[in-house]
């Protein structure tokens, strides 16, 4: 059978026909060589087989790939790595909050507003351009949950509650307000139907197009601290607990691996790593 037949299982369950292009742009995208990526690409496809799911051949090519440069494999382990952010989804917040911090907004998070009707906490608070964004993150722990039109719905509400009360404030220091609902997995077709017409802006994993979650990680080098190939899964926990989301905050704060125990040979490695992933 060639390769181009086999058909492989979704996270979703359903089965879709493997592209051999689709896997080469992911792991180029990581920034591994033309060479190492075919060399990669070579080995999946000779251990393929007709149903294999996606996070196999995932976990198939992310393997191949540590062994050859840990930084390509931190990079392309990327959307893995935000759904590691889980389960509280309190992280996600934050890790959104520093993407708007470093993209010029000034940001706050988990802030009480009192609504027309009842009190809100908001995920974010971002303002930028005399512009005040009410955000509002919806963190799924699983990539074949979509988010459906009841979230925009939901926050729609909570959205128009607080409005009024924000704009009568006398002394504000924002012209105008804009609500947001910002997801680490896809929207629905209805989600985005609705949340377009009631005039929210909606910010997911691939959309807008050329703009979502994953466009902006990469542009800005904001990468989460769960892509590390190198931390443990206690010492990124440890690291989460005390608000260190981004690579790049975990640089300002090294004084944190010594908490940890890490010995100075290895937590040099690990900066290493946290500077190639920021390319500074």
């Amino acid at each position: 059978m060639a390769i181009r037949e086999f058909h492989i299982t979704k996270s979703t369950g359903d089965q879709v026909r493997f592209s051999v292009e689709k896997l080469k742009k992911s792991l180029l995208h990581s920034g591994a060589s033309d060479d190492m990526v075919q060399e990669i690409v070579q080995r999946v496809q000779d251990e393929l087989y007709p149903g294999i799911s996606t996070r196999e051949i995932y976990n198939r090519a992310f393997a191949l790939l540590k062994k050859k440069e840990s930084v390509y494999a931190s990079k392309y382990k990327l959307k893995k790595a935000i759904y590691e952010l889980g389960p509280t989804g309190f992280p996600f917040e934050k890790f959104i909050s520093g993407i708007l911090y470093y993209s010029g907004y000034e940001t706050k998070v988990g802030e009480m507003l009192q609504g027309t009707c009842v009190s809100h906490e908001i995920d974010v608070l971002a303002t930028k351009n005399s512009t005040l964004n009410v955000i509002e993150c919806k963190f799924h722990g699983d990539d074949g949950i979509k988010c459906s039109v009841k979230v925009p719905l939901y926050i729609n509400s909570r959205y128009k509650d607080v409005k009024a009360p924000l704009n009568s404030q006398k002394e504000r220091t924002f012209k105008t307000t804009e609500g947001w609902v910002v997801t680490n997995t896809r929207f629905t077709q209805d989600a985005l139907e609705y949340g377009t017409c009631v005039g929210l802006y909606l910010l997911s994993w691939d959309y807008p197009n050329g703009d979502g979650l994953k466009e902006r990680i990469d542009r800005l080098r904001l990468y989460p601290i769960t892509v590390s190939t190198l931390l443990s899964s206690r010492e990124k926990d440890f690291l989460l607990e005390r608000d260190i989301v981004l690579c790049r905050q975990l640089m300002k704060n090294s004084f944190l691996l010594d908490h940890l125990g890490v010995s100075n040979g290895r937590k040099q490695r690990i900066l290493k790593e946290m500077k190639s992933l920021c390319n500074l």
